[in-house]
């Protein structure tokens, strides 16, 4: 059957009280949790950024149920730390935690004081990594010299299994060369004429029958006037063009450029609405295009409620599509 997950954001919420939501989020019947990695928010207004791997120990302890991250190895983290990071969370919960890569954003990359590459660097640089993190997680002592380098390293700590290893990409083109490497795909909510070119890629790229995953971006509120106020208020910096996502070095930046955001725009990016009905035919329709797993965010303030209304609301009235849409 298809997962549906509950997203802890790390850039709006202290991670002690991204415990508690994971934990109302079991609670109600999520069946997983995914997590940001970012040393900075979109946006001054968010205010958070905790170490994601220090929390996604404790979540999962506190939780049992899986967890994911996205994160991205070359820069702020060497490939052997995130093969180290990964390797031990699922030595601690077998079959419970997902490490999805992508090539992430100079706003956080920038921090060691690198040059920021170029997105053909960036994938190149990704793929070395993915081969590296693989190569650790399979008992292979490591010696690599190219745009990462890594002498000498072996992981003692191992699972009987290694996770997952996914790959994060939005447009068509690295979906494709994803599916020539990872062993599966995430993406991000779109309209369906978007998003099924960007899956029909990864297929044709190598990622026939492999996973599919779904972040879908959504304001649930008390009203129609709130959800639409908590989603221009938290989320309207998050809206732009990968590239340009990618390379802002500041978060000053992300607001400056925000300034030019109406309400109005996100409705294209993100799933505004008070009335739970909306929310499952938006998602209903995800699940009928064969996702494995989809993660709910609620990129407004009210978590608790949110989590209140759907799991009372929504997940039940899916479990009929999600069945129906499982691989």
């Amino acid at each position: 059957m298809a997962l549906l997950g509950f997203h802890a954001s790390h850039e709006q919420f202290k991670p002690s009280h991204l415990v508690q939501l994971a934990q109302q989020a079991k609670a109600a019947g999520f069946d997983f949790v995914s997590s940001s990695d970012h040393f900075f928010p979109w946006s001054e207004r968010q205010g958070q950024s905790g170490f994601a791997y220090a929390w996604l120990g404790a979540s999962l302890q506190a939780t049992g149920i899986p967890h994911m991250v996205v994160t991205a190895p070359g820069q702020r983290y060497h490939p052997a730390i995130v093969a180290q990071a990964a390797a031990t969370l699922e030595e601690m919960f077998p079959g419970k935690f997902t490490l999805i890569v992508g090539t992430g954003q100079n706003v956080n990359e920038h921090i060691t004081g690198e040059r920021w590459p170029t997105k053909q660097e960036r994938n190149a640089r990704l793929l070395e990594c993915a081969h590296i993190i693989r190569a650790l997680w399979a008992g292979q002592t490591v010696r690599y010299k190219g745009l990462v380098t890594v002498e000498n390293a072996k992981l003692y700590t191992r699972p009987e299994k290694p996770p997952m290893l996914i790959g994060a990409a939005i447009t068509e083109e690295t979906a494709r060369w994803v599916g020539s490497w990872a062993d599966g795909l995430i993406t991000i909510s779109r309209p369906k004429a978007q998003l099924q070119p960007v899956i029909d890629a990864f297929k044709a790229g190598g990622g026939e029958g492999k996973p599919i995953f779904l972040k879908v971006q959504l304001s649930y509120a008390a009203t129609e006037k709130a959800a639409r106020e908590g989603a221009f208020d938290q989320w309207r910096n998050n809206i732009f063009t990968s590239n340009v996502l990618a390379d802002f070095s500041t978060v000053g930046q992300f607001d400056e450029a925000a300034q030019f955001i109406r309400p109005e725009d996100l409705d294209e990016f993100i799933h505004i609405s008070a009335d739970p009905n909306r929310h499952i035919d938006w998602i209903s329709e995800y699940l009928e295009m064969g996702f494995d797993r989809i993660t709910l965010h609620n990129v407004n303030r009210e978590q608790e409620p949110f989590i209140e209304a759907f799991g009372k609301e929504v997940l039940p009235a899916l479990k009929s599509v999600r069945t129906g849409a499982a691989h």
